[in-house]
């Protein structure tokens, strides 16, 4: 058995509001879901404009107009709880220093370098030569293509198969790995 905590809250002053809750519940939810990402705030949310619904009941002329009513109070209480969120930022007399990032060792990029220029050697010609003109010369397949007088796919599969060989490329594996 339950029992109502408040039993003058189980009968509601106006019927009419009662009706048009059980009615355009569903649909209101739905506006309500689509104005927050949480369904638990979408409830609480629709709970807030209804209340506030049930409040203006009496002042309402339009009863056609409810769900325009009911939608703007959704949106102008979404708005104000946008408006009071908690902001973690504070006014301060000097900007904090921000933390550098941990310098790259010279050595290591250079190293790095070295090991992918020594690979793009080892490399078939016509596959070097596309990964030079795509990567290093920064040209388009389509450029490429008509600098070495091939079809755009050719590029594309001939560099495919060059990245597929250097990701595969024994000295690479080892400068990464240290």
């Amino acid at each position: 058995m339950t029992t109502t905590v408040c039993p003058s809250a189980s009968t509601a002053v106006y019927p009419s509001f009662s009706s048009y809750v059980r009615a355009r519940g569903p649909v209101l939810q739905r506006t309500a879901r689509s104005l927050t990402a949480n369904p638990s705030d979408a409830e609480d949310l629709l709970q807030t404009a209804l209340t506030k619904t049930y409040l203006a009941w009496e002042r309402i002329e339009d009863h056609r107009a409810l769900d325009g009513y009911v939608r703007r109070a959704l949106v102008n209480t979404r708005t104000s709880q946008w408006r009071k969120r908690k902001v973690d930022e504070y006014p301060c007399e000097e900007l904090p220093e921000r933390e550098a990032p941990p310098a790259a060792d010279p050595a290591e990029a250079q190293a790095l370098r070295d090991a992918m220029w020594r690979a793009v050697h080892r490399l078939p010609d016509r596959q070097r030569a596309m990964v030079v003109l795509r990567y290093y010369e920064d040209l388009t397949e389509a450029q490429t293509a008509e600098l070495l007088g091939v079809s755009i796919g050719t590029v594309k599969s001939a560099v495919s198969r060059a990245l597929g060989k250097l990701r595969e490329d024994p000295e690479l594996e080892l400068v990464r790995a240290a």
